[in-house]
């Protein structure tokens, strides 16, 4: 080999281990800047979350859940070209507690469900397939299931199967 050959490769090697060098550090320096501004909580028994700097602030807690069957619709398509479905199951978070609010939600379930399979069917696919589409998909039918039933007992729509075919 002749002695520019090696010095030009040698060169390049010198480059390269800068180069990764240098992007390790700007990794490692973001890494550490990030873990300076998120402070970790830690869980106490009860039911409060601490902070690292050791004050307490009240977690949110979840209401009451009412289980809902499994819904298995055809989603609208614009092109027409195959049939798309979604299957989900999901849990209607409920404001306040109680043997009543039960009793109301099992005595409104055929109109709770009719209002969900009327909503349903009439997204595309490329509405739901965003996170952003979901979300709104869950903010209609919060909206209209607490139309439905004349007051806001119903606080947060949990999805527990969201599938699209």
């Amino acid at each position: 080999m002749s002695q520019k050959l090696v010095i030009v490769l040698v060169a390049l090697f010198v480059l390269l281990i800068g180069v990764m060098g240098g992007g390790l550090f700007m990794m490692w320096s973001k890494l550490s800047a990030l873990e300076e501004t998120v402070k970790p909580e830690e869980s106490t028994a009860d039911g409060d979350v601490t902070d690292t700097d050791g004050q307490a602030t009240q977690q949110d807690a979840i209401g009451p859940l009412y289980s809902l069957d499994t819904f298995i619709v055809n989603l609208t398509d614009a092109d027409n070209t195959c049939n798309r479905f979604l299957r989900t199951t999901m849990d209607l978070e409920l404001k306040g507690e109680g043997p009543d609010l039960t009793q109301t939600m099992d005595t409104r379930l055929p109109q709770i469900r009719d209002s969900i399979l009327m909503t349903l069917p009439s997204k595309s696919v490329k509405d739901l397939q965003s996170t952003e589409g979901k979300f709104a998909l869950r903010n209609d039918l919060i909206g209209q299931l607490n139309a439905l039933l004349k007051e806001e007992l119903i606080t947060n729509i949990y999805f527990k199967e969201f599938v699209i075919q």
